[in-house]
């Protein structure tokens, strides 16, 4: 529909009034089409009012209780909300109902991880990076996983994959920074945390790495 890839472009470019205005039309146009409602749902999440939001994929969801798109809008709106487990629901149903792309995976992630479901979280990211190799922020994600669940080896080998993509990834750094400083590799490590507080000068946890290891070499010279 072309109107909605135009919606979907005036939200992308933060020109949401223009952006209501077409959906309003196209609500009173097809009051029974759930796209509209769907994509007013996306617009208020844009404009970081996902508590309104949430009405709009209800409706839509009356209209259509198979329409995947409303329910995983449904699940990002309640994902901001921090109703992780209603999310999860939400998401599963946007999955039964056909959804089975990288965005969904990745915010399944996303709160299984706010949940502190560690394994469930990893899995969703790794299925996320298999749909969608370009996702950085997803590989990032997933390679945080590897490390929370003690894969030391594997989640350094994303994290240099994720600044492959994107040399100016601060917190991929930090991260390498702080594996190289568990093996005892100082001179690599600070070089890495440095590198993170250089792409990002108010990084707290790369500053406060760098202490450490100033500490750690001091108690060495003593």
């Amino acid at each position: 529909m072309k109107t909605m890839e135009q919606v979907q472009r005036l939200i992308a470019e933060k020109k949401f009034e223009e952006a209501a205005k077409m959906l309003d039309r196209v609500i009173s146009e097809h009051p029974n089409d759930p796209a509209g409602f769907t994509n007013f749902g996306n617009l208020l999440i844009a404009m970081g009012d996902s508590a309104r939001a949430v009405n709009f994929f209800n409706k839509a969801l009356e209209l259509d209780p198979n329409y995947g798109s409303a329910a995983f809008g449904y699940g990002n709106a309640l994902f901001e909300l921090g109703r992780y487990e209603e999310a999860l629901t939400q998401f599963a149903d946007a999955q039964r109902a056909g959804v089975n792309d990288g965005d969904l995976f990745y915010m399944i992630g996303r709160s299984a991880t706010e949940l502190g479901r560690s394994g469930q979280a990893l899995a969703a990211f790794q299925r996320s990076v298999e749909l969608n190799e370009a996702d950085t922020e997803a590989r990032f994600q997933y390679a945080l996983s590897l490390a929370k669940l003690g894969d030391v080896d594997a989640a350094e080998k994303q994290f240099l994959t994720v600044i492959e993509a994107d040399a100016a990834h601060a917190d991929a750094y930090y991260n390498l920074g702080v594996i190289a400083a568990c093996r005892d590799q100082i001179t690599k490590a600070r070089h890495l945390l440095h590198k993170a507080l250089e792409l990002s000068p108010g990084h707290i946890l790369a500053a406060n790495g760098l202490k450490s290891l100033d500490k750690k070499q001091t108690g060495r010279h003593n």
